[in-house]
Parts: C-alpha cells; structure tokens; sequence
C-alpha cells in the first residue's frame, strides 16, 4: 500500500509543469540576473532558498516576497503589516502563468529588490531534477556593501589601484572580485544539493 503512494506522488512530481523564470536584480547595469527551470508548484520558501542560491547570497538577512499588494515571507507578531505565510503559498498561486511577475526583497537594509518573471510553462523533461539555472549573467554584490550605491563605490574602488580605498576594499572582500563572474556549475552543483 505504502509503494502505490510514493509511486502516485513520484507521477504527481514528473506531471507538474516547469516555470522558467528570470530573475533580475534591479538597479544595476549592466544587469545581473539568473535564469532558472523549477517546478510551478515549488513553496515560495523553498523559492527563496534557489534564489540564494541562484544569485549567490548567503541568506543572512531577512527577505519577503510581494505580488501587487500581498507581502509574503515569514510572519511574526513584529510584523507592522499583513505578512502571509511563505510556506503556505506556492509559486503557481501568486504567478499563474507566463508573464505573471512578482517581487522578491533580500536584505531591508541593503534593499536588494529581484524582479521575477515567467517566461515559460513548460513539461517536465525526463531526467531533468529541478531546480535547475540553465542561464545567468555577472556576478551577485558582496553581503553589506551597501545596496546599489555602495555596489558601485566598491566596484570604482576595487577597480582601481589608486582609488584611496582599493585596499581596504580588496581586504574587505578578501582578495580579487571579479564583477563578471558567474559560475553555472557551481550554482548548480549548490542546487542538486537541495534536492
């Protein structure tokens, strides 16, 4: 009896539609942005979780998700206005179909904002284990530069050897950062282990 369930929820898992979304972190040009296979029916929590991944961050603030007027994310009695439940909410009820856009808000004092949108409804390939980012463009700002203007101070800085802050900001940083970089594998190596 136990076998037929997981055997009708593995079927349930290879019919349920594949969203390709894009992801662009807005502000920043030439932009910076990701695009990812994942299954319509992924919980906006777990969404969350591949876009840290996805965009290289490293989830040490807090985030929320907004749809027109709805604010989705983790709910607490501090919260100032409605907060629905991310855990309960999945991608396919607040972007049913392609074109549908939504907001995703990383660090509120940074005010990292995500445009996502999806470009495609597609099947389910066999083999194929979601999520999965097929494209992406730049690298991700480090953690706590300071948003879009302290991003742009700090590529100005490590970017030239006689800017008087290029050291400091090498060390911050912890070396070299290329702006450019973009590793595929890797994101997606970081993704199977989700899974």
């Amino acid at each position: 009896m136990a076998g037929g369930c997981g055997v009708a929820a593995t079927k349930r898992a290879q019919s349920a539609p594949i969203y390709q979304i894009k992801v662009t972190l807005k502000g920043i040009s030439p932009p910076i942005w990701r695009r990812l296979q994942l299954r319509a029916d992924t919980r906006l929590s777990d969404l969350h979780h591949i876009l840290q991944i996805a965009m290289g961050w490293t989830d040490s603030h807090l985030h929320q998700f907004k749809v027109g007027e709805t604010y989705y994310g983790e709910p607490s009695p501090d919260d100032w206005m409605e907060m629905r439940d991310e855990r309960k909410a999945r991608l396919s009820q607040v972007a049913p179909g392609e074109k549908a856009r939504l907001l995703y808000d990383y660090d509120f004092g940074d005010s990292w904002e995500h445009v996502i949108v999806v470009e495609k409804v597609l099947a389910p390939e066999p083999g194929v284990h979601y999520p999965v980012c097929v494209k992406g463009k730049r690298a991700c700002p480090p953690e706590d530069v300071g948003g879009i203007w302290g991003y742009a101070s700090f590529l100005e800085a490590i970017g030239d050897p006689a800017h008087p802050e290029h050291e400091e900001m090498r060390e911050w940083i912890g070396g070299a950062f290329d702006p450019e970089a973009f590793d595929l594998d890797e994101v997606n190596a970081t993704l199977r282990e989700l899974r």
